[in-house]
């Protein structure tokens, strides 16, 4: 099993899958590599893998989106490790869950970052916002993605392996000035105590500690600040089009979702009930 794991983790590598990816397929494969351990893989058929399927929902109460990571994970393995062809496609698949996204107003984006103190702390959740950035894309920031001169932040290698380029706050630029005169980060924008990137679940931390102190009893992550960064720029007039860039969406369709949460056009429509008592 340690040879085939190898080979598994080493064709993720070569392939430039994220280290994220990595981690959810090896762990989820390695499921896999335990519950048939009696049997050899190579002879596994599709039934018993839609029966595997089944059995973590039933029993592990899996997620839709964690039985797609799941269906991938085992898929990886047949098609890309073992080189096999369409037999492993017939995977049953769920319905994708159409939910739409969750977002802040911007008070309570305001009251966030007001009573957020630490200057490295206020650093962090502002640029989330104000640059519509994936929690991955600030922790891998430089020195030299900020700017200045052109007033934009380059990301490079985001999802999709793609570069793109976001806005620069001015407000956000006189903050970070102070942060790098204070800190002195080397190579990473934000840096942990010991060098090296900042952790994920710090960035999760500060900003579910601060929603907390100003009062939002939602549940509030960081990509939740990414989500009101689009509806807020869409309720303000700016194009979809130009939305779809700053994000990174490679299908329009996915920044669409933000017009479903847009009050733009629902303070425009008069409640039948506040006109009769007119």
């Amino acid at each position: 099993m340690e040879d085939i794991l190898r080979k598994y983790k080493d064709l993720l590598i070569q392939k430039r899958y994220s280290q994220n990816t990595q981690d959810i397929y090896c762990s989820y494969f390695n499921d896999f590599c335990i519950y048939f351990r009696k049997e050899k893989l190579e002879n596994i058929t599709t039934t018993q893998i839609n029966l595997y399927i089944t059995y973590l929902i039933k029993s592990k109460n899996i997620s839709i989106s964690q039985q797609n990571q799941r269906i991938n994970a085992i898929k990886f393995y047949y098609e890309k490790v073992l080189g096999r062809e369409k037999q492993y496609y017939e995977l049953h698949r769920p319905k994708k869950e159409h939910k739409l996204p969750k977002v802040l107003s911007k008070n309570e984006v305001k009251r966030i970052f007001d009573v957020t103190i630490n200057l490295k702390h206020k650093c962090i959740l502002m640029l989330i916002y104000s640059a519509g950035l994936r929690r991955s894309e600030l922790l891998n920031l430089t020195l030299t993605n900020i700017d200045s001169k052109r007033m934009v932040i380059t990301i490079n290698g985001a999802k999709g392996k793609k570069d793109r380029i976001s806005l620069l706050s001015d407000n956000l630029l006189q903050l970070l000035r102070q942060y790098y005169k204070e800190y002195r980060p080397k190579k990473y924008l934000f840096e942990g105590q010991n060098g090296g990137k900042y952790s994920p679940t710090s960035v999760a931390n500060i900003l579910k500690k601060a929603a907390q102190k100003a009062g939002i009893r939602k549940n509030v992550t960081p990509h939740m600040l990414r989500h009101s960064f689009a509806t807020h720029l869409l309720e303000q007039g700016t194009d979809l089009r130009y939305i779809q860039e700053l994000l990174g969406h490679e299908n329009s369709k996915t920044t669409e979702i933000y017009t479903h949460v847009s009050k733009k056009a629902i303070d425009k429509i008069i409640n039948p009930i506040d006109d009769l008592f007119e």
